[in-house]
């Protein structure tokens, strides 16, 4: 039997139900993806091949265990999926590779090596509001003024004075020679180091430029003996400072101590050990076992590559748990949420202990390691956050 209010009690009921699916269909559209999309772009073929393998193998093994422990965002499990990208330590390239992976849909991207490559890929990320979080040091990177600039270690600012602190004080020298590899990175690297060494009073005789892929040093090692050079500064990378060893070697020139930047710091490197007096790096990448917990990343590295890491894959294995704590503590997948809960997190990093960024992008808690390479490893000589 109907009742006289029944039309209007109909219309309030419909009312409801519409509001209900409203609501539903709202939670729903704020509801996480089943799969969160990580961008890594680092170089994964030529020179520098085996330092972005690296890099990109911290990242796959800490979204491994992430994913076995069961991410969750907003209790619903969510799987993390990697999409690597090759930016061939080249800007251009760069630029394309962030379009392709913003493209892809991922919310953050962790890269790149080369400052270069990240200064030049970092507006294309800022204009999706996409997380940077790149081990390039210099301090461009973050002067853009972008939000989602994130850096994972300090820069060469403080690079800079670490060189001219630590050569002005170990080496009872006058002559040096700085070079550098034309690179973003490598000229304003040596122009910093070469600031510090004149306030240090030590004699520049010798300062020379070559691209980044340069293999022939035989004619830099007879201006360097002719010269009369004590100390070799360089930005150069690895592979060319190895070429440079054998250069001086085989005009038997091998008198000299060679102060590298952080792209020397790894383990091909350390073939050139013993050749000169002295082999040192700079770096704001500590060595994994330098840390506590370090002794059981590289157990779990070991086991899952069969290699030891060449070079910071610590950093971005770190790098990828601080940023599933910001999706988990924002509960959300979207690129913006992520950016603002980077900038605001203290985040547990499980190897080098935490990671925190100012209001620039800058790493609080970066500092500067000098080693020295003996025949097996590099061995620390002194650290500061400060010099």
């Amino acid at each position: 039997m109907r009742t006289p209010h029944s039309p209007r009690r109909h219309a309030l009921r419909a009312i409801a139900l519409a509001v209900v699916g409203s609501s539903l269909m709202l939670q729903g559209c704020d509801s996480p993806p089943s799969t969160i999309k990580i961008g890594v772009a680092q170089p994964l073929s030529g020179n520098l091949a085996a330092l972005g393998q690296d890099l990109l193998n911290g990242v796959n093994l800490a979204v491994a265990e992430l994913n076995k422990e069961g991410f969750r965002v907003k209790g619903k499990l969510v799987t993390l999926e990697v999409v690597a990208m090759d930016d061939r330590a080249s800007a251009d390239t760069g630029k394309e590779v962030a379009r392709q992976l913003v493209d892809s849909g991922v919310v953050a991207v962790i890269g790149h090596l080369n400052s270069g490559v990240s200064i030049a890929a970092a507006p294309i990320y800022a204009e999706k509001n996409i997380a940077q979080m790149a081990i390039s040091t210099n301090p461009k990177f973050t002067q853009l003024g972008l939000p989602t600039t994130f850096r994972l270690v300090a820069n060469d600012t403080l690079q800079a004075k670490a060189i001219g602190s630590f050569s002005g004080s170990k080496f009872q020298a006058t002559k040096y020679a700085v070079v550098d590899d034309s690179t973003p990175y490598g000229k304003d690297l040596a122009a910093g180091a070469i600031k510090e060494l004149v306030a240090a009073k030590k004699d520049i005789t010798l300062k020379q430029s070559f691209d980044d892929k340069t293999r022939e040093f035989d004619e830099l090692a007879g201006k360097i003996k002719a010269a009369g050079v004590e100390v070799i500064v360089t930005t150069l990378s690895d592979f060319q400072n190895l070429a440079l060893l054998e250069a001086l070697k085989k005009i038997s020139y091998t008198n000299v101590n060679m102060l590298g930047g952080d792209t020397i710091k790894t383990t091909d490197m350390l073939k050139g050990a013993g050749i000169v007096n002295g082999l040192y790096a700079t770096s704001p990448i500590l060595e994994a076992r330098e840390f506590p917990t370090g002794k059981a990343f590289l157990e779990k590295y070991l086991a899952a590559y069969k290699v030891a890491p060449a070079y910071a894959g610590h950093y971005t294995y770190d790098a990828m748990h601080v940023l599933a704590a910001a999706i988990r503590r924002t509960e959300s997948a979207k690129p913006a949420d992520i950016v603002q809960a980077l900038r605001k997190i203290d985040g547990y990093a499980p190897v080098t202990g935490s990671m925190r960024w100012d209001e620039t992008g800058e790493q609080r808690y970066g500092v500067i390691g000098v080693s020295a390479a003996r025949a097996a490893q590099w061995e620390a000589q002194v650290r500061s956050d400060n010099w």
